[in-house]
């Protein structure tokens, strides 16, 4: 008789393999179409303008040829599903545009999409040429499913478990939630995705260093397409035959709740449902999530100065009140060595948004960015102050309330001051009215700099469409080489 798993592993699988989403409740398949097209928009967007992104992407070995291979949208590449998880999740989610959630953790849950949907139509192809697939059908309603337990998974685990107190970067989670989904879409059992589960606890898990103060490099870019690809070779060895570690969580001296975690375990505020997809936070502009209330909040008093004698340039000193988290992942000070140090600073955004007027766009994080070397925005940069706010906190870690609040007071070189303004639900926030038609008009401009107005009209009716099939969804975003990395010639460093 084998042994059984800890409770944790088989709670998850338990979940993948029958809880059921109300095939009736339109708002969370709505919520699942919004998070798909949202997630392909930033993954068009990457693949348009960051060449240094796009070297990444492709076969280990150039020429390789990969039948019924994943077809990487916006290029011309087909890969294996192993390369295309990592290729897709990094076009995802390279330029910290693509929705986010907060809680004890941090993380990205559309980062899931890039295991899900390389091996969704790499097994369609596959079954179109002959080959038996025994898991779910391969269509875009499996595909939404799919997509609603991962992000399920991975939020429960954010809300209350902080890994990165114990330096674990949250990646840990996609590769988590990733793997129990494609296990399923696999046609694995249940004891097998038990085991494949198991697996991602015992592997070594990345290191928060690469976010972290003067270490924060351009591989918090690519570590959750790294997460995703490790999440499909862990399901495809146990589909091979690999056996699991039932107690890969609780055994001593050498599990991960002993040697990594704490001994405690995990706390689940909630039962495994639907709750993340309805509530995730979805980036309207290019800055790291906890910087986001804080940019809108600086361009609301940015209008008061318009409206007055003042301008920037009268600015002594401005107080941000914000999160706990905020105020550890992205207070920064002293110099900023690549892109991606510049867009996990707070003050850096704040700055940039009050002197050009609008809210930070990707370039502007470049090396070679006139923003990057300017001495206005470093002084002012020095000027302002951050510290965390008990309330602004509880908000923000309460699950049901979810804002991402700061609060932002400037003074004046004649002694006055603005009186604060609190943002707590920026415009992305489920509760913020201006979601929806921010985040369409996002889409399009990300669509549009590879597909015509038709393309992308059909790409959001095959959305609708729950009975297609995953390959002709992925042959939507397929884009012939056309010599040319990016457009305009334009080349991103990866933020």
């Amino acid at each position: 008789m084998s042994r059984p798993y800890d409770q944790p592993i088989t709670d998850i699988a338990h979940y993948i393999f029958h809880y059921e989403v109300d095939k009736t409740d339109d708002e969370v398949w709505q919520c699942a179409r919004t998070a798909l097209l949202d997630a392909m928009g930033c993954a068009i967007e990457t693949a348009a303008t960051s060449a240094e992104c796009r070297s990444l992407l492709g076969p280990v070995v150039a020429g390789t040829v990969v039948p019924d291979g994943f077809r990487v949208p916006g290029t011309d590449l087909q890969v294996d599903p192993v390369q295309g998880a990592f290729d897709l999740g990094v076009l995802i989610r390279y330029l910290d545009h693509n929705d986010a959630l907060g809680g004890a953790e941090w993380g990205h849950p559309s980062d899931n999409l890039g295991a899900i949907l390389s091996v969704m139509d790499w097994l369609s192809r596959a079954s179109a040429s002959g080959q038996l697939h025994r898991g779910p059908p391969l269509t875009m309603r499996t595909l939404l499913l799919a997509l609603i337990k991962a992000y399920e998974i991975q939020g429960c685990y954010q809300i209350r478990n902080a890994f990165n107190a114990f330096g674990i970067d949250h990646v840990v989670l996609v590769k988590l939630a990733a793997a129990a989904t494609v296990s399923w879409l696999l046609g694995l059992t249940e004891e097998q995705t038990k085991a494949t589960i198991s697996h991602v606890w015992m592997d070594g898990q990345p290191t928060r260093v690469y976010r972290s103060g003067a270490n924060t490099i351009p591989r918090k870019g690519w570590a959750a397409g790294d997460a995703c690809r490790r999440a499909v070779q862990l399901a495809l060895l146990v589909q091979a035959g690999q056996p699991g570690a039932p107690e890969a969580l609780t055994a001593k001296p050498w599990g991960f709740l002993a040697r990594t975690f704490d001994e405690a375990g995990f706390e689940l505020p909630r039962s495994f449902q639907s709750w993340t997809i309805r509530n995730v936070l979805f980036k309207t502009m290019p800055v790291e999530g906890h910087g986001i209330a804080a940019v809108e909040a600086a361009l609301l008093q940015l209008r008061r100065l318009q409206q007055s004698r003042w301008s920037v340039n009268h600015i002594t000193r401005i107080d941000l009140r914000t999160t706990a988290a905020a105020d550890l992942i992205i207070n920064k000070q002293g110099p900023l060595h690549n892109a991606a140090d510049r867009d996990h600073c707070i003050q850096y955004v704040v700055a940039l948004a009050l002197l050009k007027g609008h809210a930070p766009e990707a370039v502007d994080y470049l090396d070679e960015s006139e923003w990057a070397t300017s001495e206005e925005l470093a002084s002012l940069r020095q000027r302002i102050t951050v510290c965390a706010d008990t309330e602004l906190t509880r908000g923000y870690l309460d699950h049901d309330e979810k804002s991402i609040g700061t609060g932002m007071t400037i003074y004046l070189d004649d002694g006055s001051f603005l009186s604060e303004i609190v943002v707590e639900y920026p415009v992305g926030h489920v509760r913020n009215h201006q979601t929806r038609g921010v985040l369409q008009a996002k889409f399009m401009r990300n669509m549009e700099r590879l597909f015509s107005p038709e393309e992308i009209s059909r790409i959001v009716k095959a959305v609708e469409d729950d009975e297609m099939p995953v390959k002709k969804f992925v042959d939507l975003f397929a884009r012939p080489s056309t010599g040319q990395d990016c457009e305009s010639g334009a080349s991103l460093v990866p933020t």
